[in-house]
């Protein structure tokens, strides 16, 4: 246990904690500004969670908001020193509780660590730091002719830094990948305030083991990011999206299943389903066809994509579909894009608490997926609505709940892990691109097994001797 965590009698507990406090407080103000160490309670506070429900969170003793590498240096040293647990934060728009604090940690935010260092149209790399938004990347690359491929729904909020401690995807992997596949090089300070630099710049490099995949998705329990060297692509054309409404879920999923198995590449296959809809339409009134069982939505950003979409049309009309509808310019193809990007906002709506899940599954057993969720809503009477990368099988079932209502909230924990139990049994896993943060740490033991446990702990023992970086989070 830390020096702050330590538990003492009585009223000695606060004598000793102001004291550790202090002492903490004042030692990290020797290497830094001090605008950038945040010690009232009352603002510390708004820094210990995440957007994750059922996810436990601490008081943290210090929120600290670095600007350069030689500072979060410092922070690491005194959190060693002093054996004080460090929590590294983003935007905090996960969904696992990966950013949530621990009691008298160090919270320590990147979000001020928002530069664009390099953007290389030759190269087709782009450097940035940690707090970089991926919006505001994504954007500054377009005006070169170039395109970062991952796009998480919360794209406009959430910073590089969170994508990559988290190995987040997005609309895009269908065609384009996971962040993981666009993370060439990291600089990484250590949990003793080294600074270590992994992988590299160049378009190929095979240069001992790969610790830059080691610590994508490591969500900060191994090291903190502090600059990212980032693979682009050459931006591609305009996409456009078709919408197919379906008389089934299971008719839907064939579809996707048809349009993977002829060879298609759509830029994005996404799937809702009617609970979906109807929330949207509640929210937003966009005038979707409630009628409808399942919608899908896909997209082609090719030289002809209009060819393409009658191509995937005639596979949805075959498979089942009422109606097929593509846009015919960008216009109406945004319009369509708006209401899947509405979908989890709107479900949040239908009862004010929601438990997003993130379960992946072989695309094949997609539609045995969709109805064990329908299963399981019936069972525990709950709304669960489910909009999924249905071109990856990565679902994301939502449920949805009152929190104030003991019982249901008690029926929307259980139902939640029932949700993952099905994916594990589909042969898929119980995170496509979320985390396991403290959610989903018991199932995590349970997917990969005790020895997968073993060396995974032997791999954090390495880089975090002292368990500071993170504790409690992943395993």
């Amino acid at each position: 246990m830390s020096r702050i965590e330590a538990p003492v009698e009585d009223g000695a507990a606060a004598d000793e904690g102001a004291a550790a406090a202090g002492d903490l407080s004042g030692r990290l103000l020797a290497g830094l500004p001090a605008e950038a160490v945040l010690t009232d309670p009352d603002v510390t506070a708004s820094y210990a969670n995440d957007m994750a429900s059922f996810c436990p969170a601490g008081a943290p003793a210090v929120v600290v908001l670095p600007r350069t590498v030689e500072q979060v240096q410092h922070v690491m040293r005194v959190a060693t020193e002093l054996r004080v647990p460090v929590v590294p934060q983003g935007a905090r728009t996960g969904l696992s509780g990966g950013a949530n604090a621990t009691d008298g940690c160090i919270v320590l935010s990147l979000t001020k660590m928002d530069r664009i260092l390099e953007i290389s149209p030759v190269d087709r790399i782009a450097m940035v730091e940690p707090g970089v938004i991926n919006a505001t990347l994504s954007h500054a690359v377009g005006e070169h002719g170039l395109y970062y491929p991952p796009d998480p729904s919360s794209w406009e909020m959430c910073t590089i830094g969170g994508n990559i401690g988290t190995a987040s995807g997005g609309l895009c992997c269908v065609k384009y990948g996971v962040t993981a596949e666009y993370v060439l090089g990291l600089d990484v300070v250590l949990a003793d305030g080294r600074l270590m630099s992994t992988g590299r710049r160049t378009a190929k490099g095979v240069a001992g083991y790969d610790l830059t995949r080691l610590f994508v998705g490591s969500e900060g329990s191994l090291g903190i990011v502090v600059r990212a060297v980032l693979a682009l692509r050459p931006k591609p054309p305009q996409q456009l999206v078709l919408a197919a409404e379906f008389p089934s879920a299971a008719a839907a999923c064939d579809a996707v299943c048809r349009i993977m198995e002829g060879g298609h590449v759509p830029s994005l296959l996404e799937l809702m389903d009617r609970t979906t809809v109807k929330a949207v339409n509640d929210l937003a009134h966009m005038g979707l066809p409630e009628t409808t069982e399942a919608l899908l939505l896909a997209a082609f950003d090719t030289v002809a994509p209009a060819a393409d979409l009658a191509a995937v049309g005639a596979l949805c009309e075959a498979a089942g579909a009422t109606e097929v509808v593509p846009a015919e310019d960008a216009a109406e193809s945004e319009l369509l894009l708006k209401a899947r990007r509405l979908s989890l906002t709107a479900l949040e709506a239908v009862k004010g608490t929601t438990m997003i899940d993130d379960v992946c599954v072989p695309r094949s057993r997609l539609g045995e997926m969709l109805a064990g969720v329908e299963r399981i809503a019936a069972t525990y009477g709950l709304t669960i609505g489910v909009c999924a990368h249905a071109g990856d099988g990565n679902t994301h079932p939502t449920v949805c709940f009152d929190a104030q209502d003991v019982d249901e909230s008690r029926r929307a924990r259980e139902s939640f892990d029932e949700i993952m139990a099905l994916g594990l049994e589909l042969g898929g896993t119980i995170t496509g691109e979320h985390g396991v943060g403290v959610l989903k740490k018991e199932w995590l033991a349970r997917e990969i097994g005790p020895v997968g446990v073993e060396m995974q702990r032997a791999v954090k023992q390495a880089f975090d001797p002292l368990g500071i970086l993170n504790p409690g989070k992943v395993l």
